[in-house]
């Protein structure tokens, strides 16, 4: 059977804010062009994580009457709190001016999606959810020509069952990529046009979230919470949050920066633990969890953004690197970077065709624009805590209130997966076991994401060499793997020989990415499963 191919004049790859916001724009400034986006989640939204905290700046410049469009932003932040926590005490801090939130609303990522996407198809901009970008498509010049979908109807032995079908090729004069953190297509791109030739190591986090409903005598609707300090120890990046949304629901996550030395630390476990505080007990006691979910975020700033644009194609949002660390905030940033985007590549619809050429007016926009500035602004924020919590909190002050941003200096990044220390060299960590009430294990975790993958269909995390990770991973680290995974997915099992072997549970695989990042050998790669598999978020 061959491809079915469908032609274009821009593809976006991800319907999340970013992808969302180029389409959105691209049609706003030049209506006629056909715009198309997919999307590997089995609707929009389906796949989106976040915190959120969300600046409506660049959604008032895409869309300036969004409150009478009915834009699900309806609790704004009443009150900022910024805590220290040690073990059993919690000592509030002044909240930096960055996370002051006045103007603020407390959303649902997933719910703002679904109502974006709705304009972007009032504009004309079609939508394919359950579509995933497996392959990127080349010219005879080497340049971005599309994307492909991936085959479905194969069983796990990688032959076609009678359900097969093969891939779609979707063709376009230029192609958007807007996977989110650590797209799978976009490696791909950086190794092709070697876009990460001239910028630091992107450096990351994980984000661990629930969303638990509370009794309503302990619920402050519109109150956000950040923390740092326990129960990390002082030379591990990572904080927490509380957000008190709208019927009762919080919104808690724990973020652990993944360049973490310790390899017997878990960030699941670590987020479990966070509960007990008692500053945090007492504000979920009674309460009852209905959501989890995990997704990593790209934390280096400015320094660490690729190249963004190449022959037949832009990066754009969080799988560029898009994100305010000091804000705790990527969803304008997104959206604003989608925008930019969109309007150099209308310049060039405008000035011809702009197959195969690339969109070198998409970097000047961004160094002109506000987000350049704010991004400047807070270089240096995350990659002082490199030298731990109370260097980092130092070097931040500094930056903020003395330097304003314009230090003359900018601190460097490195790679996640260099820094984890040898198993033999650290204390292992016991974490107390789950109580069910307040504390939970991975397995009813991920029960509570909807995760979903088709049981026979080829396992989607690729080990580059399946020697390695009881080779190295297992002597050296203990098999980090089976931690830093906060669904369940890696598991060091026994041959009938006795031998240990890795175990892969790829039906657990909520997409955080973690694996791909912090593997200490590079040799997981994450690659799309087949369309529509995956967690299917709701109100996250």
């Amino acid at each position: 059977m061959t491809r079915e191919i469908m032609s274009y004049d821009a593809v976006v790859v991800g319907a999340g804010p970013a992808g969302l916001s180029a389409a959105i724009r691209l049609k706003q400034l030049k209506p006629e062009l056909s715009v198309c986006v997919i999307e590997k989640g089995s609707e929009v939204g389906a796949h989106l994580l976040s915190g959120a905290v969300f600046e409506p700046r660049a959604l008032t410049e895409l869309i300036p009457d969004w409150k009478e469009k009915g834009a699900p932003l309806n609790m704004p932040v009443t009150e900022d709190r910024f805590l220290l926590l040690s073990k059993s005490k919690s000592f509030q801090l002044p909240t930096p001016p960055q996370m002051h939130n006045k103007g603020n609303y407390i959303i649902s990522l997933g719910v703002l999606a679904k109502w974006l996407a709705a304009q972007a198809e009032a504009l004309g901009v079609e939508i394919y959810a359950g579509f995933a970008g497996a392959e990127v498509l080349y010219d005879d010049s080497g340049a971005v020509a599309g994307v492909a979908t991936g085959d479905m109807g194969v069983n796990k032995m990688g032959e076609h069952t009678d359900a097969y079908q093969p891939g779609i090729e979707l063709r376009a004069k230029q192609t958007i990529f807007a996977e989110g953190c650590r797209g799978s297509l976009t490696k791909t791109l950086f190794a092709k046009f070697k876009l990460r030739q001239n910028c630091d190591p992107q450096t990351y986090g994980l984000g661990i979230k629930e969303l638990w409903e509370i009794p309503s005598a302990q619920h402050q609707p519109g109150l956000a919470v950040h923390t740092v300090g326990w129960p990390l120890d002082s030379g591990t990046y990572g904080g927490a949050f509380l957000y008190h949304a709208e019927n009762n629901i919080v919104s808690i996550g724990f973020v652990v920066g993944l360049d973490y030395k310790n390899p017997y630390l878990s960030p699941f476990e670590e987020m479990q633990r966070f509960k007990t505080h008692p500053a945090i007990r007492r504000m979920l006691e009674g309460g009852r969890r209905v959501s989890y979910g995990a997704r990593t975020l790209s934390e280096g700033g400015l320094q660490s953004l690729p190249k963004l644009s190449f022959p037949g194609g832009v990066l754009i949002g969080d799988t560029a690197g898009f994100l305010n660390v000091a804000k705790i905030k990527g969803n304008h940033a997104a959206m604003k970077s989608g925008m930019l985007a969109a309007e150099a590549l209308v310049d060039m619809f405008r000035s011809g065709d702009p197959s195969g050429k690339e969109c070198e007016g998409y970097r000047k926009k961004f160094d002109e624009s506000w987000l350049k500035e704010e991004l400047s602004g807070v270089r240096n924020i995350r990659p002082g805590f490199h030298f731990g919590l109370w260097v980092g909190l130092f070097l931040a002050a500094l930056d903020t209130y003395i330097f304003r941003g314009r230090a003359p200096w900018t601190l460097k990044n490195h790679a996640d997966n260099t820094t984890l220390k040898r198993a033999a060299d650290v204390k292992k960590i016991d974490y107390p076991k789950p109580d069910g009430a307040l504390t939970f294990d991975r397995l009813s975790s991920v029960f509570l994401s909807n995760t979903n993958h088709a049981e026979d269909q080829p396992c989607h995390l690729h080990l580059v060499d399946p020697t390695v990770p009881v080779k190295i991973n297992l002597p050296e680290y203990d098999a980090p793997e089976q931690r830093y995974c906060p669904a369940g997915v890696y598991e060091i099992v026994k041959t009938e020989t006795g031998d240990p072997r890795l175990q892969i549970n790829a039906q657990n695989c909520v997409h955080c990415k973690t694996c791909d990042i912090k593997d200490p050998a590079q040799n997981i790669d994450w690659v799309v499963p087949q369309g529509g598999g995956g967690p299917n978020y709701t109100g996250m």
